[in-house]
Order: C-alpha cells, then sequence, then structure tokens
C-alpha cells in the first residue's frame, strides 16, 4: 500500500466537498476514537474464536474491513494535517520498540518494557 496515493485521494475527496475546513487536529482525533469504537464494537463480547468466525463471512469480514479503513482513512488525515511524515513515524517507533523490548528479554513474554528486567 502506497500511503501517499491514499493520502492524495483522501485530500481529493475532502477538498472536493469541502471539508479541510473540518479536519481540524481535535476533530480528526475524536472521529479516530469514534471509530476505533465502532471497531470495538464488531468484536466486544465476543470470543476470539468468535471474531475469527465472523471475519469469515462476507458481511462480517466487510464490516471488520469497512471499520479498520475508517481509522486508518482518519489517522492518515489526521498525521497529515499535523505534518507528520506517518511512515517515518511507524519506523521510528519500531526502532524505539526493538530497544525497548531486546528479543532476549521479550521474546514469548507480554510483560511491559519496564517489567523486562536487564540483560
Amino acid at each position: 500500500m502506497d500511503i501517499s496515493d491514499v493520502l492524495t485521494r483522501l485530500r481529493t475527496f475532502a477538498d472536493a466537498r469541502d471539508w479541510q475546513q473540518f479536519h481540524t487536529p481535535r476533530n480528526l482525533t475524536l472521529a479516530l476514537v469514534g471509530e476505533v469504537g465502532e471497531l470495538a464494537e464488531l468484536v466486544q463480547w465476543r470470543t476470539d474464536d468468535d471474531v475469527l468466525a465472523l471475519a469469515r463471512t462476507e458481511a462480517g469480514r466487510e464490516a471488520l474491513a469497512d471499520e479498520r479503513a475508517d481509522v486508518f482513512t482518519y489517522l492518515v488525515e489526521l498525521a497529515d494535517t499535523l505534518g507528520i511524515d506517518l511512515d517515518r513515524a511507524v519506523h521510528a517507533k519500531i526502532d524505539k520498540n526493538a530497544v525497548k523490548y531486546p528479543v532476549e528479554l521479550a521474546r514469548g513474554s507480554n510483560a511491559k518494557y519496564t517489567e523486562l528486567g536487564t540483560p
């Protein structure tokens, strides 16, 4: 996936509707939170097996895909509005996590980095 292509399409879509005026950091953050809530609602009170079964149905897969796409598009728009290079930010965060969670301490563990100890 090319995020720049997605961003271009999102900008074109919003520009055609004169929506950029509403795409403030606060509004986009709240919209993102709302969409995460809608995604969570699809899996709430279900077991992991239930969620996997839902994803195997056409309607369930479409609903899960739609909500994930909404979350992603708001995240991309928010990063754009704030001048954040999302690609660079993601790679930088992975690098930070690699330091916080060294393989020799974190492998097979779900402990927070503050609980891992030292090598």
